[in-house]
């Protein structure tokens, strides 16, 4: 969407002065100048609001000021044109800059000393964060695609198991940690200000590892760890292809002030952008939570109910989407009464109902490539991310199948598998998947989730495993709403790999699995009182004025399977593309991808690589950062190469390599 508007005001750059002389830089729009002051909604996050964010702030923040409200989006410190560095995510330094700046907006004489916020993904994050601090002119916040546990739920682990997304995002947060201010900004000092950075910049992806237990890393920045702390009204948002689904109904459940949920289908993106659809009006959606918690007017979304989600109907799977099937459905409280835990347990092959788990003593060891149907942990829509037929890792799986339905089955909620296990080496994981399987045979995975079992007493500490004996542990499956129509089956698959999506343990471990009991969150399917909201139909903003030089692209490329080297690889591209931005003559180019292998027969072999190239131009400024991240299992531990180089013009500015071994599991090190 084009800046220039008549019914609003827009300063390209502000400068916010902290405590220490810090000034960060910010980008405001304002309504028209007759309106006196007014709330104010702050966006504040590290991703440059001058061009890489650039179209995204163009269709949100415009629309808040339309409303009559002052909407500005900050630099974070050490980003975009902002003094200083930034080092990691999440800090206590980015919570206080964040408490200042929010006290400096309520001071400003176009704000009437109400302030909101809003955010999605790192800004989802720390609007929580920064709300768990309560700064006292924070009323409400907008939290989309984030988590209210860092351990539990970001691209970093999921059940204990390292995902691939810590490599794949530590590569990109690696990338844009040690980007340059604009000259036109900040003018002459842009090189002394780039330097500093590259100097400070480390590979987040190794820190990231070198915490692979839910210590006190994780636990700061997690709002779960006491919910009382936040004041503000929150507003959760996510969508069921997305990673981060779970937050949602936990803040709900945990939160003692007021709260609303909502939940689409949609990946990792704002709802009035987001695929798969249906897009909805979510700006109106948002302007109306604004209304009633900044200007105190009735706009009634507080007598709708806790939670609205789309209730996903069965269809064939796809790697992407435009459209899921189904339809909106609502509680009028979450917890809710209407969802009651239905149990089966497993047999040979089954799952049958009962309380009493059956003797099983099954052993699961699955090929190294279960796993190839995954899709993404964290699907943005762009491109083929979501998971597929699910045939070939339920071959490298143990299966267990439930009756066909006689009648429609309704899930809300989420799952989990408690089992009795005993595993012949130290190290080992599990994948559970719930399955839906129709009647022409296709396979849709509905939920799933993983656990490493040096986990499975909690993910406070890692236990070595011994050989043979057995152990309880409990996987839990992401939350997910969904039905399954007559006709259909359940299924559930269990294996030991989950490759590319998580880095297999480099050991090829049989796990026995001697009792296991599946809770299922049934919604009851009789009379449903409560009523979802009408939502709407998406907004169509004007596109941002670019020059398109490299379309955007993400996704799966290519499965390549070279039976003479005995290889699987999976080739991705992660491109935000290239383009020249109109109003402010920069062009800007940001590619990347990766690619993961493995042997099938052997999970030590597993190898992953991303690239990243980020890259601004105008005029005779031209700024490069290239970087390369690998990764692969090296004894106990994890082997983490990294290179950095910075480029001006052809000139290489700045150059710096890491080789690090980093410790699998702390079990026997504390």
């Amino acid at each position: 969407m084009s800046d220039v508007r008549t019914d609003i005001r827009v300063e390209e750059t502000v400068w916010i002065t902290l405590p220490d002389g810090c000034r960060l830089a910010a980008r405001l729009w304002l309504p028209s100048a007759d309106t006196g002051p007014v709330p104010a909604i702050l966006e504040y996050l590290p991703y440059r609001r001058r061009d890489r964010h650039r179209g995204d702030d163009a269709i949100l923040h415009p629309a808040f000021a339309e409303a009559g409200y002052a909407a500005i989006r900050v630099d974070m410190r050490g980003a975009g044109d902002s003094d200083g560095v930034m080092e990691d995510e999440y800090t206590e330094r980015e919570w206080t800059d964040a408490v200042d700046v929010i006290a400096w907006i309520a001071s400003q004489s176009w704000c009437d000393g109400n302030v909101g916020m809003i955010g999605l993904s790192w800004s989802g994050f720390n609007g929580l964060q920064i709300a768990a601090k309560a700064p006292p002119a924070l009323k409400a916040i907008v939290t989309t695609c984030a988590s209210d546990d860092r351990f539990a739920d970001d691209m970093h682990y999921m059940g204990g198991c390292l995902l691939n997304d810590n490599l794949q995002y530590g590569a990109t947060l690696f990338t844009w940690l040690g980007t340059p201010p604009d000259p036109e900004i900040v003018g002459d000092k842009w090189r002394e200000m780039w330097l500093r950075r590259l100097d400070k910049v480390s590979p987040p992806a190794a820190r990231w590892m070198s915490h692979s237990d839910r210590d006190a890393y994780w636990q700061s920045g997690s709002v779960c760890e006491d919910y009382s702390r936040v004041k503000a009204a929150v507003l959760a948002v996510g969508g069921w292809a997305d990673g981060y689904t779970n937050a949602v109904m936990r803040l709900l459940a945990g939160l003692p002030g007021p709260r609303k949920g909502l939940i689409g289908p949609w990946a990792h993106a704002f709802p009035h952008v987001a695929t798969p659809g249906p897009q909805i009006d979510f700006l109106g959606y948002v302007i109306r939570w604004w209304d009633h918690w900044l200007k105190g007017r009735d706009t009634g979304i507080m007598a709708e109910p806790m939670l609205t989600c789309w209730l996903q109907e069965s269809e064939r799977p796809r790697a992407r989407y435009t459209e899921r099937r189904g339809r909106w459905i609502a509680e009028a409280t979450w917890p809710s009464s209407e969802c009651v835990p239905l149990v089966r347990q497993l047999t040979a092959g089954r799952l049958v109902a009962g309380q009493e788990p059956k003797a099983l003593d099954i052993v699961v060891q699955s090929p190294a490539t279960t796993g190839i149907a995954s899709g993404e942990w964290c699907p943005y829509g762009w491109g083929p991310d979501m998971p597929t037929d699910q045939g070939e890792d339920d071959a490298g799986s143990r299966c267990f199948d439930d009756d066909i339905l006689a009648a429609p089955f309704q899930l809300l909620g989420g799952a989990r598998l408690t089992v009795s296990f005993s595993s012949d080496r130290p190290e080992a994981m599990l994948a559970v998947r719930l399955n839906d399987v129709a009647p022409d045979g296709s396979i849709s995975r509905i939920t799933y989730g993983l656990i490493n079992l040096q986990h499975h007493a909690g993910h406070e500490s890692a236990i070595a495993l011994v050989p043979g004996q057995r152990y309880q542990a409990i996987v839990r499956l992401k939350d997910v709403a969904y039905e399954m129509p007559v006709g259909h089956r359940l299924r559930v698959a269990i294996s030991t790999v989950y490759w590319p999506l998580a880095m297999p343990v480099p050991m090829a471990a049989q796990v026995t699995i001697h009792e296991a009991s599946l809770t299922l969150p049934q919604r009851l399917t009789g009379s449903f009182p409560a009523v979802p909201p009408q939502l709407g139909t998406a907004r169509g903003p004007a596109p941002l004025a670019v020059d398109v030089l490299t379309p955007p692209a993400r996704g799966r490329l290519k499965i390549t399977r070279d039976l003479a080297e005995n290889r699987t690889v999976v080739d991705v591209v992660r491109n935000l593309g290239a383009i020249r931005i109109k109003e402010t003559g920069l062009e800007l180019q940001a590619l990347g991808s990766e690619a993961y292998s493995i042997s099938p027969d052997d999970p030590a072999t597993a190898h992953s690589v991303a690239m990243r190239r980020a890259e601004f131009k105008r005029d005779d400024w031209h700024a490069a950062i290239v970087t390369k991240s690998e990764l692969r299992a090296e004894g106990s531990d994890w082997r983490f190469v990294a290179t950095l180089d910075a480029f001006e013009g052809e000139t290489r500015l700045f150059s710096r390599s890491w080789n690090v071994a980093i410790p699998r599991s702390t079990a026997g090190r504390k």
